[in-house]
């Protein structure tokens, strides 16, 4: 039980890490949810009439560490040559249980449940429909709705049922029906009863092997639909296992901080039962990325008590920004500050910069200011040189004592020298506090001297959950001064910095917490560290400093290849400051899945491409020889191209 009366319930534990305890369901010979580890995936991207390459890749996916595989199977040409494909793995020796991925055609649903081991609906296309009209609806007439949707989906219910075949009811944010969306509008709510109401009859029919997800591009929003559904499963007695996934998250780093974000938030309160990470990439490179995210929960049960929370001020299930004053750029209405270490730099020159983002030119005696410019430096000494505009230095306190004349620089003081009566800055002074040191006397300084911003940190191995205590306790008691977020990483390689600070930070964001972001790490070079950071500020949707690219990542309905136009589009644009792109394989990903996007580059056919804006067609079937050149003529048209 929480630890606190809270009406919006949605994990066991704010403070203790405790996986939220679902129903086990079967999928094969491999058992997912209840006290089972939580389970890996991926999904091939091979033709699924291509038998041989399909159960080659399905192999490769196993053997990087998934313990399933879906397979896309959109038609029943497809569902039929489940059986070949399954066929072909167990003569290659292995048994893997497999998962047949259905949109829009019941009857292959149908057949794919005999065959293999889960099938995956999404109740937005199943059985209903969405041509982004708006109709009104009356209690009657909903009711009548579903029932022609019962009507359609008890059919493989009875077949799921006495075959022996789990089920995954996946609702898409982008991809809500219009009748959903009619009633319940493009909210979270919207998907959870997009799921439910399919729940509701397969229990009816007495089937429970069922797992659910409630995936979208935006971290955000698919972290509140997936609080509110274990909310409404609690309200109603369910327990079914999660399926966890951020959907089109992208490629590379920005794909393995946006899928992070939403997974590893998730992950934290202990909800998740599988995960599946999609990238733009091969499906054997998701399946690392998953069970770096994973394994960090093997042993964190054993993590250091974090206090008791009394109050939750906030609701979980819709975004709020903490209120705060403005401390000059930190905190109020301004976007969350960017702070750098480069303590261990000695004797910093202009040329050392350009790793932060600012580029100085001597010809010119001017600085070139990229849009990824970190606010702060943390040095050991002060800069011998005149700083560029926007930047701006922390120095340690007795280094900034003999400095303290320098413009632009400001100190950083541990609790202890805070409130000693000593010498301030007028403008800007940090104060670095780990949670355990976090009381009424530190609070009630900070909040008395205007010029003040806390550095919070701290060593809980469970840090989301500590660091969030701390936030809901000044919101509680009306604290309003900023907060930077502050996590050190000893000893971890890149890619589990990545996903490991996008979790713990990002978590943070997502819930409205933190007005700026501080992050160290052993081995990492400062132009890794601030990429990072504003890449963690960019799938928080605080702070938009890049492109953002929506893309699908490849499946057998896909009509080109991903990866190659996602590099192609990314070389052309990505000097498109808050600009979103779609990037969809086939029409299934298309206009719904691309959810929030600007526009949207998507495959119609063999060498075919349609291009949107928002959610409305605006050219139909290019030559995907001219389809980038016609997007970009798009964005121009509208305004929105920017010279490089």
């Amino acid at each position: 039980m929480l630890e606190i009366k809270n009406p919006y319930q949605y994990c066991p534990s704010l403070i203790r890490y405790e996986r939220f305890r679902t129903r086990e369901v079967k999928i094969g010979d491999i058992a997912l949810g209840g006290k089972q580890p939580i389970r890996i995936q991926s999904m091939t991207t091979t033709d699924t009439m291509n038998t041989q390459a399909t159960a080659d890749q399905c192999v490769r996916i196993f053997r990087a560490g998934a313990d399933y595989v879906r397979i896309t199977a959109p038609s029943l040409r497809e569902a039929e040559n489940l059986a070949n494909i399954k066929k072909e793995i167990q003569r290659q020796g292995y048994q893997i249980p497999l998962i047949a991925d259905i949109h829009f055609t019941p009857n292959a649903a149908e057949l794919a449940a005999r065959i293999v081991e889960k099938v995956r609906i999404n109740p937005g296309n199943y059985a209903d429909k969405k041509k982004f009209q708006f109709i009104n609806y009356t209690d009657a007439t909903y009711e009548e709705e579903l029932a022609r949707i019962r009507k359609r989906f008890v059919p493989l219910v009875r077949i799921c049922k006495q075959e022996g075949t789990a089920m995954r009811i996946g609702t898409n944010h982008g991809s809500l029906s219009d009748r959903i969306m009619s009633r319940y509008g493009d909210s979270p709510m919207g998907m959870v009863e997009s799921a439910l109401e399919f729940v509701r009859i397969c229990e009816d029919e007495g089937y429970f092997d069922l797992v659910l997800s409630m995936k979208s591009s935006n971290p955000e929003v698919m972290v509140e639909a997936y609080r509110l559904l274990v909310h409404k499963m609690m309200d109603e007695g369910m327990n079914y296992p999660l399926h966890l996934g951020v959907t089109e998250a992208g490629d590379g780093e920005d794909g393995r901080i946006k899928s992070a974000c939403g997974i590893g938030t998730l992950l934290e309160d202990g909800l998740g039962d599988t995960v599946r990470v999609s990238l733009t990439e091969a499906p054997e490179a998701e399946v690392p990325v998953a069970i770096h995210l994973v394994e960090r929960y093997q042993t964190r049960a054993q993590h250091q008590p974090i206090p008791f929370i009394a109050q939750i001020p906030v609701n979980p299930f819709e975004y709020k920004h903490r209120y705060t004053y403005a401390v000059e750029n930190v905190g109020g209405e301004h976007v969350p500050v960017v702070c750098i270490d480069m303590s261990d730099a000695k004797n910093i020159t202009p040329s050392d910069l350009q790793a932060v983002g600012y580029t100085y030119s001597e010809d010119l005696d001017k600085w070139h200011i990229s849009d990824q410019a970190a606010d702060f430096i943390f040095c050991a000494e002060k800069i011998p040189f005149a700083l560029p505009g926007t930047l701006q230095v922390i120095l340690p306190y007795a280094k900034w004592q003999q400095a303290k004349e320098t413009a632009k620089t400001f100190p950083l003081m541990d609790k202890a020298t805070f409130l000693e009566n000593t010498a301030k800055s007028p403008i800007l002074n940090f104060v670095q506090a780990d949670t355990s040191a976090i009381d009424e006397a530190l609070c009630n300084a900070l909040a008395a001297t205007p010029s003040a911003v806390l550095v919070l940190h701290t060593q809980n191995e469970h840090a989301m959950a500590d660091l969030r205590r701390i936030f809901f306790e000044l919101i509680a008691k009306k604290y309003d001064f900023p907060v930077i977020i502050y996590r050190n990483y000893e000893n971890l390689p890149n890619e589990q910095m990545q996903l490991f600070s996008a979790t713990d930070a990002g978590g943070l964001f997502i819930d409205g917490f933190g007005n700026g972001l501080w992050l160290k790490g052993k081995n990492q070079s400062a132009a890794f560290i601030n990429s990072l950071s504003f890449g963690i500020l960019q799938a928080s949707r605080l702070r938009i400093s890049k492109t953002e690219y929506i893309s699908c990542p490849s499946c057998g309905r896909t009509l080109f290849d991903l990866e190659e136009t996602t590099a192609m589009i990314r070389q052309r644009t990505q000097h498109l400051k808050g600009v979103k792109i779609g990037i969809m394989g086939c029409i299934v990903n298309g206009p719904g899945e691309m959810a929030d996007a600007d526009y949207g580059y998507v495959g119609s056919g063999v060498g075919k491409i349609t291009l949107y804006k928002g959610k409305e067609v605006v050219k139909r079937n290019i030559d995907t020889e001219f389809a980038v050149d016609e997007l970009i003529k798009i964005i121009q048209e509208d305004g929105r191209w920017q010279l490089e």
